[in-house]
This record gives structure tokens, sequence and C-alpha cells, in this order.
């Protein structure tokens, strides 16, 4: 038996069949490769195909010794769906699809998503960028977000859900994109080498104080 994340394959509730989930860059796929998932998906017998909240689309009710072959035929690789590091990055259509769009979100996402996708941290840490203050991507309960205004992006940290969820801080505002990378850099390095083993960001926040956060990140 797999263990959660081995092979990109986390066991299902009947303890015998997984899911799998490719990983699909911000959510924006090619028919093609929609096609071959259902053509891979049946051809396996699959139970299901479930979007995820994290714009993925996991293949559910894949046996064991068909893993390998699956992924094979889907020539792709896992998102990172389970442990401790940067999951897949959400986004909105920002100004390449949405007529509200402020900064181009999907640009900044997928340089995000280059860079740090399964990138391996005290905890699991998720982005969110969204293009305009409709805040589609849901940022405000990220660990770190971004959100596309007129004069550029306002960063926010320490957003999370689960059982103990935190609305996420305004760290700065009006940041061109290429500050705004810099300083992810910057909070993704702080957080790994300042965090405990399980503390999402907003516990790192809260044990140091938000000025001193704020002030290491961005000094």
């Amino acid at each position: 038996m797999l263990k959660d994340g081995e092979k990109g394959a986390v066991l299902q509730k009947d303890n015998s069949t997984y899911a799998i989930v490719p990983h699909i860059s911000l959510g924006v796929v090619t028919p093609d490769f929609l096609r071959k998932i259902a053509d891979v998906s049946e051809k396996y017998g699959a139970q299901a195909l479930k979007i995820t909240s994290a714009l993925r689309i996991a293949i559910v009710g894949i046996k064991e010794e068909d893993i390998d072959s699956v992924w094979q035929e889907l020539g792709a690789t896992p998102g990172a769906a389970v442990g401790a590091c940067i999951r897949s990055i959400r986004a909105c259509p920002g100004t390449t699809f949405c007529r509200l769009g402020k900064q181009d979100s999907l640009a900044l996402a997928t340089e995000l998503d280059k860079r740090y996708h399964g990138y391996s941290l005290p905890a699991k840490f998720k982005i969110a960028v969204s293009g305009c203050v409709n805040d589609c991507a849901e940022s405000c309960i990220r660990d770190l977000g971004f959100i596309g205004k007129k004069k550029g992006w306002t960063i926010t940290v320490g957003g999370n859900g689960g059982s103990k969820p935190a609305l996420s801080q305004t760290l700065t505002d009006g940041v061109p994109t290429e500050d705004a990378l810099n300083i992810a850099e910057k909070i993704i390095k702080f957080y790994k080498e300042n965090a405990k083993k399980g503390d999402r960001l907003s516990k790192l926040i809260a044990r140091i104080g938000f000025e001193e956060f704020k002030k290491a990140v961005l000094d």
C-alpha cells in the first residue's frame, strides 16, 4: 500500500483504490489534455473525475497496479496536493480574459508556479493571485496572496482555512510585478527559516508579531 503522496497518489475511502491529481498550472488546460484525461480515466476504470478547489482534476478510483501506467499515458507530473510544501497556485483569469482585471494574474501566477510548486516547507503553504479586488482566487484565505489594483499589487499574508481559519493581513500596496516576485521570495525564505514544523504562516506571524514580520520581509 502506498503512502499518501507516493507516486502522486492518495488512498481513498475504500482502502484499495487511489486518486491521482495531474498538475494543471493555474487551472488552465487545453482541450487535448482534457481529452487525454477522459480517455485514460475511462481506460483504467476511474470511478470519478473531481474538479478540486485548487483548480485541479482529481482522477479518483485508480488501482495501485495501474498508477504507473496512468502517469505514463497522461505524460503529466503530479500536482502538489498533499504534504508540507507549496501547493498548486490558484489564480483568476485576470487581464488575460476578464474585463474586470486590473493586473495580469495569470502571468504572475505562472512565474510563481514555475518557481515554487511543490517546494518543501515546514507546513503546507497556499498562494493565490487575483486580478482585481473581487478576489475570485480567494487570496484573503491563503498564506500568501496578491490582489491586482490599478497601481499594482496588494500583497496579503497569513490567511488560511481549516479548523482554525484566519483572514490575511495587508502587507503592502501598489507593488510592481517584479517587486512582488522579490517579496514573495523573501516571505517564503523567512517562513522556511523561522516557522516551526506544522505551523502555517499565520502562526509564525502571531508568534513574532506582524510588524516584526513586515520589517523582516520588506526591509
